[in-house]
């Protein structure tokens, strides 16, 4: 292994995956966005929780075939620092290797300020907390 995100710095400081959906959406569908994101962080928490657990689950329903590179997969993803990281900064993060890439035009700043609403997040991390 070269460069491992979740353990090697600074990428272990940033959420790995975000969730993300069209504005127009979020707008029509507020109810449902919320249940779509509500249900992707408790499946988050079984994770850290019960790793064992999820793990079974998985190879039984078809999944995947392997429990012991899907147990270990599981219990070194940090699904428990959903609550802790800053999306803000991580999406700044990313952003900013894309637009020193070239990949993306606009700067981290413009990305956040232009496309980023946190209160579906904010609502939930009040509402689950643990």
């Amino acid at each position: 292994m070269i460069v491992s995100s979740i353990t090697d710095r600074p990428w272990s400081q940033y959420y790995c995956c975000m969730m993300a959906t069209s504005t127009e959406f979020a707008r029509n569908y507020p109810v449902a966005t919320k249940r779509v994101l509500r249900a992707i962080l408790k499946a988050a928490d079984l994770c850290a929780s019960e790793p064992k657990r999820v793990a079974r689950l998985l190879v039984e329903q078809g999944y995947t075939k392997r429990y012991d590179y899907t147990l270990q997969a599981l219990s070194e993803i940090r699904y428990d620092v959903w609550r802790d990281y800053d999306p803000e900064d991580t999406l700044r993060f990313y952003a900013m290797r894309l637009h020193e890439a070239g990949l993306i035009r606009s700067s981290p700043n413009e990305l956040i300020a232009d496309h980023t609403d946190w209160r579906f997040l904010d609502e939930l991390k009040r509402e689950l907390k643990a």
